[in-house]
C-alpha cells in the first residue's frame, strides 16, 4: 500500500480533522505536560474493584532474559536489555509460555530517558523515580496494574527507598485515573516537553497550585491525606 493510500485510509477511518492532528503533532508541533506525582511505600492501596488475573511470573529484568518481551513488546527488547545493563531495576511478568505480558522500571539515581522523553528526571535522597510501566490488552482493568506497582515498592523499599516519585502525561486519562487509584499525590509541578518539526525537543519546569487530578475523581471518593513532603 502506498503512502497515499495509506493516508485516505486512515482519514476514512477517523476522519480528516483527526488525521491532520496526528500528522501536525508528529511533523510540525506538539506540547506534552507531565505531571509529577509522589506517594510514601508503606501506605495501603485504596479499595477497588479490578477483576483478577490468569497467573504470571514475576522475574527481574537483565540483559540475557530480555528476549522475552519479543512476542508482545518486540521493539522493546534492546530498550529493555539497555536499563537493565545501566542497574535500573526492572520487573516483568511472564505468561505460562515465558513471554513478557507486563513490565515496571524504577531508578534510585537521575534517570535521563533518552529512549522516549529525551529528558532528565531527577531524584532525590530516599526516593526512587518508576517508570515504564505497561502491559498488554489482555491485562487491561485487571489487578495486575496494582500488583506490579506494588512489587516495586517493596523492591525498592528494600533498596532503603521511603517514596516513589513519577511523572504523567496530562492527555493520558487512564494513566492519570490509575494513580488516583493508587493514592498518588501531585507534587503542582511540571515538565513540558516540546517538540518541533520531528527532530528537535524542548523542556522547561512550571509550578501550579490547586489540583489538576480532581475532575476525574469519582463523586464521594476520598482524598487520601497527603504524604510529607521532602525539603
Amino acid at each position: 500500500m502506498s503512502t497515499l493510500d495509506k493516508l485516505r485510509d486512515r482519514i476514512r477511518q477517523k476522519g480528516l480533522g483527526r488525521t491532520f492532528g496526528t500528522l501536525w503533532k508528529r511533523y510540525v508541533f506538539f506540547h506534552w505536560e507531565l505531571l509529577w506525582m509522589e506517594r510514601d511505600l508503606v501506605s495501603p492501596v485504596p479499595p477497588h474493584k479490578l477483576r483478577p488475573y490468569p497467573p504470571v511470573r514475576k522475574v527481574d529484568i537483565t540483559p540475557e532474559n530480555a528476549i522475552a518481551f519479543a512476542k508482545h513488546f518486540g521493539n522493546r527488547v534492546e530498550t529493555m536489555a539497555e536499563l537493565a545493563a545501566e542497574g535500573h531495576t526492572g520487573h516483568m511478568y511472564l505468561d505460562d509460555e515465558g513471554h513478557a505480558v507486563a513490565f515496571i522500571w524504577g531508578s534510585t539515581r537521575d534517570y535521563h530517558d533518552r529512549h522516549y522523553y529525551g529528558c532528565w528526571f531527577p531524584v532525590k535522597e530516599g526516593e526512587f523515580f518508576e517508570f515504564g510501566g505497561e502491559m498488554t490488552r489482555a491485562f487491561f482493568g485487571t489487578r495486575l496494574s496494582v500488583d506490579v506497582q506494588v512489587a516495586l515498592w517493596e523492591a525498592m523499599a528494600a533498596q532503603g527507598c521511603n517514596k516513589v516519585v513519577d511523572t504523567c502525561e496530562t492527555h493520558n486519562i487512564p494513566a492519570l485515573k490509575l494513580h488516583i487509584r493508587m493514592g498518588y499525590h501531585e507534587q503542582g509541578r511540571v515538565t513540558h516537553v516540546y517538540g518541533l518539526f520531528g527532530r528537535w525537543r524542548f523542556y522547561r519546569q512550571s509550578t501550579y497550585s490547586g489540583s489538576r487530578l480532581d475532575p476525574l475523581r469519582k463523586p464521594g471518593r476520598p482524598v487520601v491525606a497527603a504524604a510529607s513532603a521532602e525539603a
